[in-house]
Formats: C-alpha cells, structure tokens, sequence
C-alpha cells in the first residue's frame, strides 16, 4: 500500500464539502463505517490524509451480517487495514444472519451507535456518493414516494439525541472512488451480494442505471444526485413552514403524548382550524397532515390516509374518516377537525 499522500482534485472536493457544509470540526473524534469496499476504503484513505490539517481522531467500525461464508474473513481484512494505519477497530456481529437490505441496514446504524456511544464518538462517518445517491432516488420513486423520500440520503442526519452520521462523499461517484483506489493500490474486499440480484438495490445498480446511461444521459447518476440535492434545500424549507403553519392551526397547541414513551390508552385530541389551513398551498396542507398522522398512527401514513385527512377541510359539518391504523378518527365539528381515538 502506498504511503504517499498527494493532493489530487478528489482530496480537494472532499476538503472543500467539508468547510462549506460544515460536516465536521477540528479535533473532532469521527467513527468511520468500513465494510472494506471501494467507497469505504476510499473515504477512510481520504479522511486520513486530510487529517493533519483538521486534527481529528479516527476510529474505524466494521459490522458483519453474517450474510456470507467469507464474513468473518472480511473483518480481519478491516482489522488489519485499521493496524496498519494505527486506528482504533471496533467489530459488531449480528447474532443471526438477517434476512432483508432493510433489517440489515437498521441493525448496522444500532451497531454503529452503540459503538460511537460506548467510546465517545459523536459523529458516526459513511462512504455513501452520488451512485447511492442515484440509486435511492430512484428506488423510491419507483415504490411511490414524495420528495422527501427522493432527498433521502442527506449530507447529515441525527441517529438519536447524540449522535450525528455524516456522508462526506456524496458528490462522488462510484466511479471515482474505484479509480481512487486503483490510483492508491487500497486492498478493496469484494463483496460478493452486491451481485446478488434478489435485492433490488442491485438490479437498479447492475440494470436500471447503465441503460439509463446508455439510452438517456451518460451522466444519469450525477444529474439523479444533483436532484436530490436540490429537494433536500426544498424538503427542509417546507418542513419548518409546515411546522409552523401547524402551530397556527392548533392554536399554538402541538398534540403530545405525555411521558409513557409510547401512545397513552386514549390521549388528548388533536385539535387543527380548517379556516387555517385552507388559506394555505396545498403542499404545506398535506404536510401538517403528515406530521399529524406521524405523531398519532403506529406506521408511516399513507398517501391515502394523508389525503383522507386533508379532504376534511373542505367537508361538510360533522364528516368524519373510517379509523386510522391503531384506532384514531377524525371528524369535523364546525371550523374544527378533530382527531381522536375512541
């Protein structure tokens, strides 16, 4: 492996994100998710070489699925990567193999902060780029999403009230950090059910993205990134004046549910002024009913239970939903909706 560290254009975008998007501050202690990948080792090798000018303390994570018969021979490939540059190694096992991309990925991000909390880190580090990126745009679209399913892979997000992940490489392709490790000869452990095309994730990698590519855009991924990040600004703006036009329709009275940590036998109703919300777009319509609903149903709505909820502004007096999931109803009494359990 070469000690070389040279200042090549992808060490300067890296850098750059970092200062402009505030990511990360100096001295700061960073645990990096390493599966032993071409992303990961890209970004650990990024984030080693700028470490002199940031001062920060690195640690290295590594969580095995148990998905494969070589698992167990990955880690210690990560591990001695970690001795090699002289960082911490931190190893979780799950228990049993899991058995879905989605069960993989909530177990890998409780492992990961776990890790970060047991040993003082507050910022947990993805190689996550713009192919990701891409590809979840994508794989939501396709299952039916708004747009903040389409931004879903943001620069930064909070795990729990502590800790922060942070994906310092989405403006990177896959493409790029392949070549990236080429350039640096980095001993990339190939994963052998990134070709497995039971999951979809990989027949949008391995089918849907290269026709795109061929017959629409040579660029697809990055124009598919760019998008998300243009929704994430949008998303993020929406939000906040959804929020806020929901606290004008309460009355200034956000539902809660007292301090059970679960939904109380029959809490308070939540009261929303239609005269309120009908002046405003539909957009932030739909959204205080969104946040409404997130608050009070034991799943994600729908679009149709947000649409459900939504119609009773312009309902007559007295119309009122089927029940929600878990039992909630909505019903409106004169310029209010109320939803309630009964």
């Amino acid at each position: 492996m070469s000690d070389r560290t040279p200042w090549t254009p992808l060490h300067a975008k890296i850098h750059r994100s970092i200062r402009l998007r505030q990511l990360f501050e100096r001295n700061q202690r960073l645990l990096v998710a390493v599966s032993g990948g071409q992303d990961s080792l890209c970004l650990i090798k990024l984030l080693l070489d700028l470490q002199p000018k940031w001062g920060w303390h690195l640690g290295i994570a590594h969580c095995d699925h148990r998905w494969r018969p070589d698992s167990q021979a990955n880690a210690s490939h990560v591990e001695n990567l970690a001795k090699n540059w002289d960082l911490s190694f931190y190893l979780q096992t799950a228990n049993e193999p899991l058995k879905s991309e989605a069960a993989a990925r909530n177990w890998r991000y409780q492992a990961l902060s776990a890790i970060a909390c047991e040993n003082q880190f507050n910022c947990i580090v993805t190689g996550h780029t713009a192919s990701d990126r891409a590809e979840t745009l994508l794989y939501n679209l396709i299952r039916g999403t708004g747009a903040d399913g389409l931004q879903a892979l943001t620069w930064k997000r909070l795990l729990d009230s502590d800790i922060l992940l942070l994906r310092p490489l989405l403006e990177i392709t896959r493409t790029q950090t392949g070549e990236f490790c080429q350039d640096f000869q980095l001993p990339v452990w190939e994963d052998s059910t990134n070709q497995d095309l039971k999951f979809a994730r990989n027949r949008i990698r391995q089918h849907l993205l290269p026709y795109l590519q061929e017959n629409f855009n040579p660029l697809v991924e990055s124009a598919l990134a760019q998008t998300a990040e243009i929704l994430q600004a949008e998303v993020e703006y929406l939000e906040q004046a959804a929020h806020q036009l929901r606290e004008e329709a309460m009355a200034g009275e956000i539902g809660r549910w007292g301090d059970e940590g679960g939904i109380p036998h029959n809490p308070q109703p939540i009261r929303l002024n239609r005269r309120v919300l009908q002046k405003a777009p539909l957009a932030l319509q739909r959204r205080v009913m969104r946040q409404v609903l997130q608050e009070r149903l034991p799943c994600a709505p729908s679009f149709e239970q947000i649409e459900k909820l939504t119609a009773l502004m312009t309902a007559p007096n007295r119309s009122q939903t089927d029940p929600f999931p878990g039992g909630a109803i909505a019903q409106v009494e004169g310029d209010w909706i109320y939803l309630k359990h009964f």
